[in-house]
């Protein structure tokens, strides 16, 4: 059984479909830093461009989560988990105006894990 790289709580899904029923498909980024540090944000889909420089994790409530290739190596070892907290981000993702924002919680995968990890999505 191939073990995921992102997950979503119960929260965030409810989260992301109220999102999608305003915005239409909808996909998810995190960078590396910066203004938005290493926030995850949401997007209607294709609305950030990605390019060479960003990895796609997987799939998480029905949308393509993507990394920065950099980032990506920091957190390569590790399962996330999407989830939502009270408060207003610093970013243009689509939940900050209803006074919530995405965040990221992360855990090590263990060695057995590692070796059935989901492969990263490619581009067609």
């Amino acid at each position: 059984m191939s073990i995921p790289r992102i997950l979503a709580t119960d929260k965030a899904l409810v989260l992301i479909d109220a999102l999608r029923k305003t915005h239409g498909p909808l996909m998810f980024h995190q960078s590396g830093g910066c203004c938005d540090g290493s926030q995850p944000m949401c997007f209607a889909d294709g609305e950030f461009k990605t390019g060479n420089s960003d990895v796609c994790l997987g799939i998480v409530g029905g949308c393509k989560f993507y990394m920065a290739a950099d980032q990506f190596e920091y957190w390569k070892h590790t399962q996330l988990t999407l989830d939502v907290t009270p408060g207003r981000g610093s970013s243009f993702s689509l939940e900050i105006p209803l006074g919530v924002r995405f965040y990221i919680q992360s855990k090590i995968f263990s060695e057995q894990e590692l070796d059935n990890i989901s492969p990263l999505l490619t581009e067609n």
